[in-house]
């Protein structure tokens, strides 16, 4: 039987093989290695012996928050409606919906699972361009760990490779995916996350890239919508599907990400630097640095205008009815204008910078439950909001993150208060406290319906994760 051969393939053995053009013979020039093979021979060497403490902590802490999310992300209609389906639909038991028990293939088990978590927009992100990274990592590791029969340092050591893989796409894009959701970036680090747990080889690893690269969208205009988790669960669906192929021999264009109509072009990475691209992973890994879990709902990139708006109030002091206006300046200000609308739902709250600031202000706090109804349609968070504008004036603050804000509140007696806030709580920067993460964890996770028992026997193996001997012994505490 003859085997496979791509056309590419082909090509090269039909030019090594003609005599009559010596200087075309294989080997006569020496090619550049593909990028996503670079990528992937850097990344598959990731070992969990050469893993730091805090990667490790971190990555046990994006376990801990993504299940926090999925808890009341499982309740929401969007989530509902796609696990539904898969139910419906079947097929062959390989992985569980978390608290509900149905095993389903692990690709649809993954595309759900990360439903849940985006869909209460209360997963993890990252500093430099806010994509859920973690959600598609959680979602994806646990689904193929336990059909794999791996163990918890193999999931570990995956979810950190996944989250540099994400993070170098990100940053050969520069911020930009011209007009597409940050779902592009998080799919990639599911996929090597994936390949990680299937033992692939490098070069099966970047076939998988590869067909990551030409599988994934997703526009930036549906974040505001249930879009926003379809693109999350498209993603996770992606990353499975590409590992799977990949594994089973599939091939696709080896120069995928930076030939010329490529996915770096395309999608706006036009400057990348190849060789920070294709490096190897050092001591200290993305996931150290720019990981930021949310400790409050909504935008993450909002959360630190909302820390400062929290601190600027309790500074003043006074009533919301004393509040004359609240000035905003730093990189999210140019999302607000004068004379916001009250938002109509979660989601749009969740979204408007203007509602963080009011609702921080009126209660001098910002926590979970300013995602309810309750809080969201209040006549004095209505006033608030329409007080709230960008400051004509704005101090001479540097920033190291465009998340990054400035509240000042002034009062109707003329003082001003005035409060700032870089990198928001429960991130790299600031560093991440257990202390947090367990609240979260404890606040969200009873909305999955399992016994308060079962919760906190599942955060005690989040915590000793490295020593969990199979993963599909710690999903079965999952089930309802």
């Amino acid at each position: 039987m003859l085997p496979c051969l791509t056309r590419r393939a082909m090509l090269n053995r039909i030019i090594a093989s003609t005599a009559a053009i010596p200087m075309l013979r294989r080997g006569a020039f020496a090619e550049p290695t593909p990028l996503a093979l670079g990528l992937a021979r850097s990344l598959d060497r990731i070992k969990f012996g050469d893993l730091s403490p805090t990667s490790i902590k971190h990555a046990k802490m994006i376990l801990a928050s993504t299940l926090a999310s999925a808890a009341p992300g499982s309740l929401i209609g969007s989530a509902r409606i796609v696990r539904d389906l898969a139910k419906e639909q079947g097929g062959r038991a390989e992985a569980p919906i978390w608290f509900d028990g149905t095993k389903l293939p692990a690709t649809e088990a993954a595309r759900v699972n990360a439903m849940f978590s985006d869909a209460a927009a209360s997963d993890d992100s990252d500093l430099r361009n806010v994509a859920h990274t973690g959600t598609s990592l959680t979602a994806v590791g646990l689904a193929l760990g336990e059909r794999t029969g791996a163990t918890g340092r193999d999931l570990l050591s995956a979810i950190v490779a996944g989250y540099e893989a994400a993070g170098r796409v990100g940053d050969a894009l520069s911020g930009g995916r011209s007009g597409f959701h940050a779902s592009v970036i998080v799919a990639f680090g599911g996929t090597v996350a994936a390949a990680k747990l299937l033992k692939l080889t490098g070069e099966q690893m970047a076939q998988a890239i590869s067909m990551t690269a030409t599988t994934m969208g997703g526009l930036a205009i549906g974040t505001n919508s249930w879009a926003r988790e379809y693109h999350a669960g498209n993603a996770a669906l992606c990353a499975v599907n590409a590992a799977q192929a990949a594994g089973r021999g599939y091939t696709v264009n080896e120069d995928m990400l930076e030939d010329r109509g490529g996915f770096l072009a395309v999608f706006g990475g036009s400057d990348f630097d190849a060789k920070n691209f294709t490096r190897e992973a050092a001591k200290t890994y993305d996931i150290e640095k720019y990981l930021a879990i949310k400790l409050v709902p909504g935008a993450h990139a909002f959360q630190s205008s909302a820390e400062a708006a929290v601190s600027a109030a309790r500074k003043a002091s006074v009533s919301p009815d004393e509040v004359a206006k609240i000035l905003i300046s730093g990189p999210q200000s140019r999302t607000v204008s004068g004379n916001q609308r009250p938002p109509k739902d979660m989601v749009e709250a969740i979204h408007s910078l203007a509602y963080f600031i009011a609702s921080a202000v009126a209660d001098k706090d910002f926590s979970w439950v300013h995602a309810t109804p309750e809080k969201i349609h209040r006549p004095m968070v209505a006033r608030l909001m329409s007080v709230v504008e960008p400051d004509p004036m704005p101090p001479s603050i540097h920033y190291d993150w465009t998340w990054g804000g400035t509240v000042t509140v002034v009062t109707k007696s003329g003082a001003r208060y005035t409060s700032t806030v870089d990198a928001p709580r429960g991130s790299g920067p600031r560093g991440i406290e257990w202390s947090d993460v367990d609240a979260k964890y404890r606040a969200l996770l009873p909305e999955s319906g399992l016994p308060v028992k079962r919760t906190e026997e599942v955060l005690d193996h989040i915590h000793g994760f490295d020593q969990v001997k199979s993963v599909a012994e710690f999903t079965r505490l999952l089930r309802s």
